[in-house]
Parts: C-alpha cells; structure tokens; sequence
C-alpha cells in the first residue's frame, strides 16, 4: 500500500525547536475550564503533568491553515494525503517539575512513519518525541511520544468497530458533561483549529461524525486531573494513554480510577454514558 508518491518516511528524522515561558495566566484559565480554583499561581508553582500543552502553542498564520483547521500539510510533519487526522494516544516520563516562570525549551524528532492497512483502508502512523528542557539545562524534564494516525474520510458503509467495555467498578469516578463552551475553551487555551472540536456542521457533513468530538489531550488530562485531586501529594514518574473510542458531545462521559495493589500504579480510564472504554491509561507514582 502506499497512500502517496512522497517517500513519506523522508521525514524520520526531522526536528523542531521552540521556546516558551511558563507563564501564569494560561494555568488559571485551565484551571478555571475544569472548574477548579482560578487564581494565578505564583512563581515556581509546579505546572501539573500535562499542562505543559498549554505553551509551545502551533502558532500558523492564516493563511497556512488548510480546510479541516489544522495547519497545511508538510512542513515538520510528513504531508500525509489522508484527510482525517486523530491523536492516537502518548507516553510521557517525568524527569523533573516544569514551573511557572520557567524559560523551556522543546526540541520535537520525528521517531517513525508508518503505513498500514485497517479495517477501513489505508492507516498512516506517525510517532512524534519531545524533549522539554528548562533554561540552559541539558538534562532534560520532561519526555514525551506523541502518537498520530492518519486516516481515509468516512463512508456510508463504514462499519463501527466493535465497542469494549469499561471496568464495572472503580475506587474514584467523576462525570463531565461536555458542551460547545468547554470545547470551545480548550481549543482556545491550545490553540487548536481542528474544526471537529467547535464546528458542527463540518464534523457531522464532512467528517460524518455525530457530534463535536471532545479533545483526546483533554480527557487524558482529565485523567491525570481525577488523580491530583483524589492523591494531591502523588508525584508521576511515567503516564501513556491510548485512545480506544471517540467521545461526543451529545452525552456525559466519565473519568475513573483505580489504584493498584502495588503501590506505585494507577490504573485511569474513560468511559461514555453507555459505558463504553473511550480511553485507557496507566500512570506510575514515584
């Protein structure tokens, strides 16, 4: 199979480099989206995993961004021809704190390009490494593998694949209800253009799903979101999550938890109104 006359994996290789500065404002309005307290923190407030995504921002002029929001294909990453594009799921380890007023520096490799053939057509894989560093400090505090996946646009005879079902029972369990406004405010606060999370029309006619798709990041933060405030001195060594099934925002979702018997591990995950496993993760405490 091969989706494009580009040598796709031309691109294994390639890197990026951005810098930013944890600054305060950002972490309030976040914090103030999941409903928590909105002050800004002080300097040297430790950022919580995963709100690193809230800088190193895709910063594209208007005239770069192509018709599904994204930014136009090329670039850093490989030009994939296929138009539906999904963040599959991530794996991070946590070196040492990111903190407001810290100077960052990011430096993006892309690890792998693959092509593989689904139950729907041709599949593009793309795994995408940063490495977060602060100030002039070569060790780096934060690494993180970004998985994406490529795929055709929907078919009337698309059929859906077979739904798997979450844990029955979980120690911790919240429910959000998603709606235009809290998709609306994390596409702000990451810049995200990608018109499945705000555009209706487009998601439901031109990418034929039922709804406004809710982040992936923004469950996966969600996640981690559950375990800081159920264990608010736990301290994560590694987190990875995988995306197994879309969440709408036509109905409620859930976020649950279960600490394992060891000590060291939580096990996360997502489910629908129905009941169904949306995402699974694992996080690893110190």
């Amino acid at each position: 199979m091969n989706t494009s006359a580009i040598d796709l994996t031309a691109w294994v290789g390639r890197t990026e480099t951005v810098s930013d500065v944890a600054t305060a404002t950002p972490y309030a309005a976040l914090s103030a989206t999941f409903d928590r307290l909105s002050e800004r923190p002080a300097s040297g407030t430790a950022l919580p995993a995963l709100w690193h995504w809230l800088y190193f921002l895709p910063i594209h002029r208007q005239s770069e961004i192509g018709n599904d929001g994204h930014a136009k294909r090329g670039g850093f990453l490989p030009p994939v021809p296929l138009p539906r594009r999904m963040w599959a799921g991530s794996q991070f380890q946590f070196h040492q704190p990111l903190r407001i007023g810290d100077a960052m520096t990011r430096t993006s490799t892309i690890e792998s390009v693959a092509e593989k053939s689904g139950r729907t057509g041709p599949l593009v894989f793309v795994k995408v490494r940063h490495e977060v560093r602060v100030g002039e400090q070569t060790d780096v505090a934060l690494t993180e593998f970004h998985d994406i996946v490529y795929r055709e646009a929907a078919r009337t005879d698309d059929v859906a694949p077979q739904p798997k079902a979450a844990p029955a029972s979980s120690t911790w369990e919240k429910k959000w209800v998603p709606d235009d406004v809290l998709l609306f405010r994390y596409s702000a606060l990451t810049f995200n253009g990608h018109r499945i999370h705000y555009d209706r029309k487009y998601v439901t006619e031109a990418e034929g799903y039922p709804g406004l798709i809710v982040h992936g990041p923004m469950v996966a933060t969600l996640l981690l979101d559950l375990l800081r405030h159920q264990v608010p001195d736990a301290e994560l060594a590694s987190y990875e999550f995988r995306a197994v099934r879309p969440v709408f925002d036509i109905n409620h979702f859930y976020v649950c938890g279960e600490p394992q018997p060891d000590g060291k591990t939580v096990r996360l995950w997502a489910k629908d109104h129905e009941g169904w496993l949306t995402m699974d993760a694992v996080a690893t405490l110190r």
